[in-house]
């Protein structure tokens, strides 16, 4: 079955700054009007968020554009929100700093229209640094700053692969036989969690739906420099750390068995690969993977204890 019309969802929370453009690109696009639509989810902002949605819809009355306005806290209630305002039969998950290419519609759309086996697709994401790229940066650590790139050609995410929330899609049909994103875990307003993405992928997983990697389907995602310091990622680690927790929290034994060895191998992991990076001279990279390490483990600790 061919789509015939995308859905791309933008939820926004307070970033009046990088939506114009990110909302321009969306309406730049080499695909046919008719063949997709745009749903702005404001997340609540307390900025000039809504001006600038209905500034754009205004702009581009050829463009099937919506605003809406989200008022419960949190992103998955804004992803959610999304999904049961869309019309289309793939749903494309953009973020309010992320900058979509020309063609990015047109790949969604001919990837899904010639693969009708693949349930998800998650594209390539191109880190751009309004600041210097951090020494501390190594390709252990990217998915700090929301890049991915596993290369030039398509693939399947294997074991616990999964596509980032920067730059997803879906078929629509997915959300009816397995649901919608779990609205206890991902970020609300500045808290720094996450593991909905995670959580949604490894569901389908379970029941041996397809996800693909699609490098033709790529966005250009901005970092600020306030996103790079030591305070931000000491709280995105611990996020990241307390996200698990929450994520397993009604999982068996054996689950929870399988994530202590899991956390088992990736600390002997880090510690190698400090010793590799020191070795190489890039300290800063070598005591980032530790730094990192210990603060995924505190917020694990911190969220069991509690």
């Amino acid at each position: 079955m061919k789509t015939n019309l995308t859905s791309l969802i933008v939820c926004t929370y307070n970033r009046q700054e990088y939506l114009p453009e990110c909302l321009n690109h969306l309406a730049e696009q080499s695909a046919e009007k008719a063949d997709y639509e745009v749903l702005i989810v404001d997340n609540n902002s307390t900025d000039n968020t809504a001006t600038i949605a209905h500034e754009f819809i205004n702009s581009n009355p050829d463009l099937n554009a919506h605003y809406f306005c989200e008022m419960n806290q949190g992103l998955t209630f804004g992803r959610n929100r999304g999904i049961k305002e869309a019309k289309g039969e793939v749903l494309s998950f953009i973020d309010d700093d992320a900058f979509v290419e020309y063609n990015f519609i047109k790949e969604i759309k001919s990837y899904f229209d010639e693969n009708q086996d693949v349930s998800a697709i998650g594209g390539k994401i191109s880190p751009v640094y309004e600041a210097e790229e951090p020494k501390w940066m190594s390709k252990y650590l990217l998915t700090l700053v929301a890049a991915l790139d596993m290369g030039n050609s398509p693939k399947k995410f294997k074991g616990t692969k999964f596509p980032i929330g920067a730059n997803m899609a879906f078929r629509s049909s997915v959300f009816k036989k397995y649901g919608l994103f779990n609205t206890d875990l991902g970020r609300r307003g500045d808290v720094l969690e996450g593991g909905e993405e995670k959580e949604l992928f490894l569901r389908l997983k379970k029941h041996k739906e397809i996800i693909h990697y699609v490098p033709k389907v790529k966005v250009d995602h901005i970092i600020p420099e306030k996103r790079l310091t030591m305070e931000y990622i000491k709280g995105l680690g611990i996020g990241v750390g307390s996200s698990e927790i929450k994520r397993l929290k009604r999982a068996g034994t054996t689950k929870w068995i399988n994530k202590i060895l899991s956390e088992l191998i990736k600390i002997s992991a880090t510690i190698l690969l400090f010793f590799i990076y020191l070795f190489k001279g890039r300290f800063s990279a070598a005591s980032m993977l530790i730094k990192f390490r210990f603060w995924v483990l505190k917020g694990m600790l911190k969220k069991r204890i509690v």
